[in-house]
């Protein structure tokens, strides 16, 4: 997981998982619709899945 991942993870969630596919890039986004925070979360948990490496 790259810097420039983890600030895009805390300042724009849904973009940081874009590469990630189409299911975890809604995920993200309706997390956060309902609050930044859910968001940023889940965008660290889904960048930092060793098993789901693009």
């Amino acid at each position: 997981m790259s810097l420039i991942r983890v600030l895009f993870a805390i300042l724009f969630p849904p973009l940081s998982v874009f590469d990630k596919g189409c299911g975890s890039f809604v995920i993200v986004f309706i997390l956060t619709l309902l609050g930044w925070v859910p968001g940023v979360i889940a965008a660290l948990i889904i960048l930092n899945n060793p098993n789901n490496e693009n």
